[in-house]
C-alpha cells in the first residue's frame, strides 16, 4: 500500500518534549525522522495543522491474534475465574485459526490501533505452528502474515518471534494445548535467519523474546541472546514477567528467587529490554529495573482484566523508571484507556488523586501521554526523541466528536480533558515516519480490512461451533 508522503508539516500547537508548543514547523527526512523544528509563522507553506499534535504511541505489547476473542472470556465457568482458567480458552481458541484469519485480524487490529492514537506495534508473535502442532512449509508463514498486516495499514512494526519451549519453571515440558507455540532452538534460528530479509525489505524492526521464564529455561535464554548477538545485534530483548503471583511462587518453589531476580541473575538486562508486566516486584526488584534502564511494558487494560494485580507504578517512576504501554490481549485499542487505566490504578491503591503528574509536570495525562510515548518507541528499538529533531515523524492530529464541550478547555488540559473525561476524543490524520496513513480519521483501506476481518470471524465462529459439537 502507498500512502500520502509528507515532507513536513506546521502545527499550530503540538506535544513535544517540552511541553505544549505553538506555531512548529518541522521537516521530515527520507528515513522517516524529524530533521528540523522551528518555532515560526510557517514560512515554507507547510501543510498546516490547526488540531493539537501528539507524538503517537508505540504499543509495546500485543498479540494480535487476540483480538478477535476480546470480549467472548467474559462468562464465568470456574469456581474461581483467573489468568490460568483464561488462559486455557485462549489455548482453545489460537487452535481454530487458519493463516488468512491471523492476516485478517492483525489487519482489523492494527486499523483499530491506528485510530486510537498509536502510530506503531511491538507484535509479541507466538503463535508459528499448524494446527496440528507441525511446522509448515514455510516456518515463518505466520509472522510473514504480520509483516502483510502492517504493510496494508501503514503501521511501524517491530516484530518479535517468540521462544516458547516449556510450560513452567525447570523446563518442564509443554502441554498439548501449547503446540503451535513451541520452538526448538535450532527451528528458531532458522526462523529468525528467515526473517532477516523480509523485515529489512519491509523497513520493519526485528528482536527477540524469550517467552517467559516458564517457558525458556536460563540456558536457552543464553542460547538466544547468542543469535541476537550473531544475525540481529544491538535490537529489542521482550520477555514477560512477574505477571501473577503463582508465577512468583513457582520461581520460589524451583530455586528460591523470585522471576525478576532471577532474571537479572542470568541475563545483562539494559536498555534494549523491556520486561513485560512485572507487576509483583518487591522493594529490590523495582530499584534493580529503574537502574537497569530497561522499560517496563504496562499493559493496564488487559492486567485489570486478567486480575493480575497492580504495578508499583508511582514508586518505579520516582526512581527514574521508563515504561510504556502495550495492548496485549487487545480489549482495547486506544491508548487513552491504557493511560486512564494506569492512573486509576494507582489512585484506588493509594487512595489519593494526581498521582502520576509531578510539580514540575502537573498535568496528567500530558506527563503519561509523554513518559509512554519515549517509553513505546525505547522498546520498539526507535528514536525516542519524540516530536522533536531526531524523533520520528510519526504523530496524531486530536480531534473531538464533541468540539463544543472544548471551548471550556485551556489546551494545557486537552489531554487530560480527552484521557479522564473520555467525551468524543477521535483522531484526524495519523502519519507514521511521515505518511499519512489516516487521512481525516479514514483509512484507504478501511472497508476491505473490515470485509476480511468479518469473513474471519464467521469463519471462526463455524469451527467453534463443530469442535463443541465433536
Amino acid at each position: 500500500m502507498t500512502f500520502e508522503a509528507l515532507k513536513g508539516a506546521h502545527f499550530q500547537y503540538a506535544l513535544t518534549p517540552t511541553g505544549w508548543v505553538r506555531n512548529l514547523s518541522v521537516h521530515f527526512g527520507p528515513d522517516g525522522t524529524i530533521t528540523s523544528a522551528d518555532e515560526d509563522d510557517n514560512p515554507d507553506g507547510l501543510p498546516v495543522y490547526r488540531n493539537p499534535v501528539v507524538p503517537g504511541i508505540t504499543d509495546l505489547h500485543s498479540h494480535a491474534f487476540q483480538y478477535a476473542m476480546a470480549g467472548l472470556s467474559e462468562v464465568r465457568r470456574n469456581p474461581i475465574d483467573s489468568f490460568w482458567s483464561w488462559r486455557d480458552i485462549m489455548y482453545f481458541f489460537a487452535l481454530t485459526l487458519s493463516p488468512e484469519d491471523m492476516r485478517a485480524i492483525a489487519a482489523r487490529l492494527y486499523l483499530a490501533l491506528l485510530k486510537g492514537g498509536y502510530t506503531g506495534i511491538v507484535e509479541f508473535h507466538y503463535v508459528h505452528n499448524d494446527l496440528d502442532g507441525a511446522p509448515y512449509a514455510r516456518p515463518e508463514e505466520l509472522s510473514l502474515g504480520i509483516f502483510d498486516s502492517a504493510q496494508a495499514t501503514g503501521i511501524d512494526l517491530t516484530h518479535l518471534p517468540v521462544f516458547y519451549a516449556h510450560s513452567n519453571f525447570g523446563g518442564l515440558a509443554p502441554n498439548d494445548g501449547q503446540r503451535r507455540f513451541i520452538q526448538s532452538l535450532d527451528g528458531y534460528a532458522r526462523l529468525l535467519d528467515n526473517l532477516r530479509a523480509p523485515a529489512k525489505a519491509a523497513g520493519h524492526t526485528l528482536g527477540i523474546a524469550p517467552h517467559s521464564l516458564r517457558a525458556a529455561t536460563p540456558q536457552e535464554i543464553d542460547r538466544l541472546l547468542e543469535l541476537r548477538a550473531d544475525l540481529i545485534p544491538d535490537t529489542p530483548v521482550h520477555i514477560h514477567v512477574a505477571e501473577q503471583v503463582k508465577e512468583v511462587q513457582d520461581a520460589l518453589a524451583w530455586n528460591g528467587r523470585r522471576p525478576v531476580q532471577q532474571l537479572f541473575d542470568i541475563a545483562p538486562v539494559d536498555d534494549h529490554w523491556c520486561l513485560i508486566h512485572a507487576t509483583h516486584l518487591d522493594d529490590e526488584e523495582v530499584a534493580l529495573i529503574a537502574r537497569s534502564g530497561a522499560t517496563v511494558g504496562l499493559c493496564p487494560m488487559t492486567e485489570a482484566n486478567l486480575g493480575d494485580g497492580i504495578f508499583r507504578a508511582s514508586d518505579f517512576v520516582s526512581q527514574g523508571g521508563v515504561f510504556g504501554i502495550g495492548s496485549d490481549s487487545n480489549i482495547a485499542t486506544f491508548a487513552a484507556q491504557e493511560l486512564q487505566q494506569l492512573e486509576y490504578s494507582q489512585r484506588l491503591r493509594d487512595r489519593q488523586r494526581n498521582i502520576l503528574a509531578a510539580m514540575d509536570a502537573p498535568y496528567v495525562a500530558t506527563n503519561l501521554w509523554t513518559r509512554a510515548a519515549h517509553g513505546g518507541a525505547r522498546a520498539a528499538g526507535r528514536p525516542e526523541q519524540g516530536l522533536a529533531v531526531g524523533g520520528m515523524a510519526s504523530f496524531v492530529e486530536v480531534t473531538s466528536h464533541e468540539p463544543e464541550a472544548l471551548s471550556a478547555v485551556q489546551p494545557e488540559a486537552l489531554l487530560d480533558f480527552h484521557v479522564f473525561a473520555g467525551r468524543g476524543f477521535c483522531v484526524g490524520d495519523v502519519v507514521v515516519r511521515g505518511n499519512k496513513v489516516v487521512a481525516d480519521g479514514h483509512h484507504p483501506l478501511e472497508g476491505k480490512i473490515i470485509a476480511d476481518y468479518a469473513g474471519a470471524m464467521a469463519r471462526i465462529a463455524d469451527r467453534l461451533s463443530a469442535r463443541k459439537t465433536t
